[in-house]
């Protein structure tokens, strides 16, 4: 890890499901990440404001409720909106295979359904915010 990244953990909508969302931030956490979770109930506004003041370098979505087609992508636009075009997106949860093309048009760099190894999340994560961390520090970056 080139430095600990900041994460945003966040469960937007009516969803109250949280099991999964605490397990992924304790995995990041315990993989060196600074995480901040939002708690339940958030909207796409709350998040992106999260993710704003945190000064996060990703946040991650978690999705039960079936919402994930109408609030990942206002959260993203919500996002965009603060000039928050560099923070990698991710999410998780029960979001169908004929989704995923759509979630990624809308900005989503990836999306872990349930089963996903902890260690294939974080090292993901890792990863990407390596790359992110390279190009950004390139002379011409």
């Amino acid at each position: 890890m080139r430095r600990r990244y900041r994460a945003v953990i966040a469960k937007a909508g009516l969803d109250g499901h949280d099991r999964g969302v605490k397990v992924i931030a304790r995995a990041l956490r315990d993989a060196g990440f600074e995480v901040v979770y939002t708690g339940l109930f958030q909207t796409p506004e709350q998040v992106a404001e999260a993710v704003l003041q945190e000064d996060a370098d990703a946040v991650g979505l978690s999705m039960l409720s079936g919402a994930h087609m109408t609030l990942i992508p206002r959260t993203v636009d919500e996002m965009r909106s603060r000039g928050l075009d560099d923070v990698v997106v991710f999410a998780g949860g029960i979001i169908p295979d004929a989704d995923l093309a759509d979630l990624e048009a809308a900005g989503v760099a990836a999306v872990f359904t349930p089963g996903a190894a902890l260690a294939t999340i974080t090292e993901w994560l890792e990863t990407e915010l390596d790359a992110r961390e390279a190009r950004i520090s390139a002379p011409n970056g």
